[in-house]
């Protein structure tokens, strides 16, 4: 790399606002590269900048930097990653229609409760915390 072609990690930081300690963490795992100069301080490519962009456009849409780099390492090949972005983005939705299934009977749990407690006259016993919270068995 020429001094022309190089950033600081300072510089990438403030073109992508991404904080100094996430560039260097993304570097540790082989999302960024970066060279050393003479003086000890990182030196990244232009094209830098726009690989961490597409890193935080990634972990906006769910994306574990694992998949970042699975991403990149197809990228890196030569070949254009977008059907394991597509793969890997079913596989978000799916999970996250199972979370929301849990979710939404855990909610109905915490309703029933909540109705047959409304109505509940129940009595401390010697030790209770809170008698509700004591009916429930585990």
């Amino acid at each position: 790399m020429t001094i022309e072609t190089r950033l600081k990690i300072g510089e990438v930081a403030k073109q992508t606002g991404a904080a100094v300690g996430a560039l260097r963490y993304y570097e540790s795992l082989n999302l960024l590269a970066s060279e050393r100069g003479e003086n000890g301080y990182r030196y990244y490519n232009l094209d830098a900048v726009q690989q961490v962009r597409f890193i935080k456009k990634a972990q906006s849409l769910g994306f574990s930097l694992e998949d970042v780099g699975d991403i990149l390492n197809v990228y890196k090949k030569g070949n254009v990653p977008c059907d394991l972005v597509q793969s890997r983005l079913q596989e978000k939705i799916d999970q996250l229609e199972a979370q929301i299934q849990e979710m939404s009977a855990f909610k109905q749990e915490l309703e029933q409760y909540r109705d047959r407690w409304a109505s509940a006259q129940l009595q401390p016993q010697p030790g209770d915390i809170c008698p509700l919270i004591e009916t429930i068995s585990l």
